[in-house]
């Protein structure tokens, strides 16, 4: 899953499409690359970052799906939201499927809103809510509490009627960097749950900080990670570098 965020203030600067004709050229590099999904975001979750109103995020990724939709028609479209009216109009707009940083937590109609937009859902571990994203909780062990985040939610989205559910046990959102690095490393305990998983560690805080280097220098790092998510069962991984990803994907299935 490729990344596109059409956002003036994404952590990585590469990742940033704020016309439709940049987001149009990085689509269509990331599909000859081998993504298969391009995820569109509107709304920057970096620590620090400032809010937008829904219609800003509106403005920002509309026009942008149905560009890729028009040029790229066979393409699968992702949004990166959490509001509803932002969901519906992708959708509207040609995206596939909805990616949600909230856990459907946010809004009190946003999982109905996706049950009946027929889509897959993917429901991201985050706890707290816009203003408190990245607070890290004390005394609390992070795989049991993601794990059940999964089990309970997986429930209620089913019981709402989502049935095509991923998985992301969103490193980098409120966790501490041992605690992303504790889920990566037992990740394989989340394939007890009948729902695909998602990796989403591409150039984030924990590669950069713990190498003393850059988000854009990060790139080996975060190569080396996805091998891990994929040897641990990740089945979806969402990055900036689609080739090296590609890369990682084929030499470890051999593994």
């Amino acid at each position: 899953m490729g990344i596109i965020n059409t956002t003036p203030d994404s952590f990585y600067a590469g990742s940033r499409a704020i016309d439709i004709d940049g987001a149009l050229r990085q689509a269509e590099k990331m599909l000859a690359e081998g993504a298969t999904w391009i995820d569109i975001g509107g709304v920057s979750t970096r620590p620090g970052s400032s809010p937008v109103s829904e219609e800003e995020e509106l403005n920002r990724v509309i026009p942008v799906i149905e560009a890729l939709m028009h040029q790229f028609p066979e393409a699968g479209i992702s949004v990166d939201t959490y509001r509803s009216r932002v969901a519906s109009a992708a959708v509207a707009a040609g995206a596939s499927m909805v990616n949600d940083i909230s856990g459907g937590r946010w809004e009190t109609d946003f999982i109905q809103t996706v049950a009946g937009l027929r889509v897959p859902y993917v429901l991201m571990h985050s706890t707290g809510n816009p203003d408190t994203l990245h607070e890290v909780p004390s005394n609390r062990n992070i795989l049991t509490e993601v794990y059940d985040f999964f089990t309970e939610n997986i429930i209620r989205l089913q019981q709402a009627g989502i049935r095509d559910i991923v998985l992301d046990p969103g490193i980098g959102f409120g966790k501490t960097i041992a605690e992303n690095f504790l889920l990566i490393k037992h990740l394989s305990i989340f394939n007890a749950l009948p729902c695909p998983l998602m990796l989403a560690v591409s150039r984030k805080s924990l590669i950069y900080k713990t190498l003393g280097i850059t988000p854009e220098e990060a790139l080996n790092g975060t190569t080396v990670l996805h091998t891990a998510g994929l040897l641990h069962g990740a089945s979806i991984l969402r990055v900036h570098d689609v080739a090296a990803a590609r890369e990682v994907i084929e030499l470890s299935s051999y593994l």
